[in-house]
C-alpha cells in the first residue's frame, strides 16, 4: 500500500469516527431504547419523514378521551408516527390536578410506545412568576426568564417544577419494563415575542442560560436519560447565524427543528422559497453536527387548500438538500369548526391526504418497524 493512500485510508476512518462521535445524544447515560430511537430517526430520514400530529390521541375534530382513537386513523387508518403531547399542566395548578395530568400523559405515552409509535412532549409552561399563562401579556406578564434562572430571586420554585417533569419522565415505564424515550422540546418559538421566554422578555444570555440549566437538571441532577432535546425556534430567521442566535451550543442539544406555518400558508400567504431555504438552513446545520433535524410544527388551519399536503408540504420537504426525522402539524379542536389541522372523517381534503400518506416518503405509526431496537 501505498504511502498517500494510507494517509487517505486513515483520514476516511478518522472522518468516519468522528462523524460517529458526533451523533451521540448529548446524554451519555441515555437508555439503550433510547439511543435506539435517535439512530433509528437519522437513519429513517435519509429516505423518509415520519409524521406527526398534536394531540392525536387525546381528541379530535368532535370526540376526545376515546382509546386508540386518532382523526388520522379514522381517515387513513393508521396513527400518526409521531404523537405530540404538552405538559402545560404540570404546573401552576393543585397538586391533585398535577398528579392527575401525570397519570394522564403517562398512560398517553406509554399506549404510543406499546404501538410502536414517537411520542413528542411540548410545554406551554404557564409563567411561573404572573399571571397571563404561558403568552405574553403586556398587562400582568413579568418576564420570568430572569427570575427563574440560577441566581433568580423564584430559581426554587422553577426547580420543584422541573423535580415534577422528571418525576414524571422516570415513571415511564412501559409493558416490557422499559424505559419509554421522548422528544422533549421545550421553550419553542422563542425568536417571537408571544411567549414570556420570547426574544424580547429575556437576553440572549438568559435564554441560553435557562436551556443550559434546564438540560443539566434533568440529566445530571434529577436522573433523566430518556429525553432526546430538541431546539425549535419559530421561522423568524434566513441564515444560520439568525437561527443559532440563541443556541446554547451543541452539547446542549440533540435535534434541530424550526416551527413555520407563516411561510406554508397561514393568511393565505405563501413562500415555499422561503420554508425550503429554512429546512435547508436547520437540515444543514443538523447534519454537520450529528444532530437529528424536523420540521417540529406547521400545517394549514382548517385545511382551506384542497391540494395543501401534496403541493405545499411534500413539496418543501422533498426538495433537495432536505433531510428531516419528522414533521408535525398542529392539533385538531374537539369543538372549533375551524381550528384543526388534519382531516377527519368526511373532510373534502381526505383525498390529498390519503395521497400523502401512500407516498413512499412519509411514515405513519402502521409502517414503523422496531424503532427502539
Amino acid at each position: 500500500m501505498n504511502l498517500k493512500y494510507l494517509l487517505i485510508t486513515l483520514t476516511g476512518l478518522f472522518v468516519n469516527a468522528a462523524t460517529a462521535q458526533q451523533r451521540n445524544l448529548i446524554d451519555p447515560l441515555a437508555t439503550k431504547e433510547t439511543k435506539a430511537l435517535f439512530k433509528n430517526l437519522y437513519k429513517l430520514s435519509e429516505k423518509h419523514t415520519l409524521f406527526g400530529h398534536q394531540h392525536a390521541t387525546e381528541y379530535g375534530h368532535g370526540w376526545s378521551g376515546e382509546a386508540n382513537r386518532s382523526d388520522v386513523k379514522s381517515v387513513v387508518g393508521s396513527h400518526p408516527a409521531v404523537i405530540g403531547i404538552d405538559l402545560s399542566e404540570m404546573s401552576g395548578l393543585p397538586e391533585a390536578q398535577i398528579e392527575k395530568t401525570k397519570e394522564h400523559l403517562r398512560k398517553n405515552v406509554i399506549d404510543t410506545y406499546n404501538r410502536g409509535g414517537v411520542t413528542t412532549v411540548a410545554w406551554h409552561f404557564s409563567n411561573p412568576v404572573s399571571p397571563g399563562g404561558f403568552y405574553w401579556v403586556d398587562s400582568v406578564s413579568l418576564p420570568a426568564v430572569k427570575y427563574i434562572i440560577p441566581g433568580g430571586k423564584e430559581h426554587a420554585k422553577y426547580v420543584k417544577i422541573l423535580n415534577d417533569v422528571a418525576d414524571w419522565a422516570k415513571s415511564l415505564k412501559a409493558a416490557d419494563g422499559k424505559l419509554v424515550p421522548v422528544i422533549f422540546r421545550p421553550y419553542h418559538e422563542f425568536d417571537g415575542d408571544w411567549f414570556w421566554w420570547g426574544k424580547s422578555h429575556c437576553t440572549v444570555d438568559e435564554f441560553k442560560a435557562l436551556w443550559k440549566f434546564t438540560v443539566s437538571y434533568l440529566r445530571d441532577t434529577a436522573g433523566v436519560h430518556n429525553f432526546i432535546y430538541a431546539f425549535s425556534p419559530d421561522n423568524q430567521f434566513n441564515s444560520e447565524q439568525e437561527y443559532l442566535a440563541r443556541f446554547p451550543g451543541n452539547e446542549w442539544v440533540d435535534m434541530l427543528g424550526t416551527d413555520n406555518y407563516g411561510d406554508m400558508g397561514r393568511y393565505g400567504k405563501y413562500n415555499l422559497d422561503a420554508a425550503i431555504n429554512k429546512l435547508r438552513i436547520v437540515s444543514a446545520y443538523a447534519q454537520k453536527n450529528g444532530k437529528l433535524a424536523a420540521f417540529t410544527e406547521t400545517g394549514l388551519e382548517s385545511l382551506s387548500n384542497p391540494n395543501w399536503w401534496n403541493d405545499v408540504l411534500l413539496k418543501v420537504m422533498k426538495s433537495d438538500k432536505i433531510r428531516m426525522s419528522y414533521v408535525l402539524v398542529w392539533r385538531n379542536d374537539t369543538k372549533s369548526a375551524t381550528h384543526f389541522y388534519a382531516p377527519y372523517p368526511g373532510h373534502p381534503n381526505i383525498p390529498d391526504f390519503q395521497k400523502f400518506y401512500d407516498d413512499p416518503y412519509t411514515l405513519f405509526e402502521k409502517d414503523l418497524k422496531a424503532i427502539y431496537k
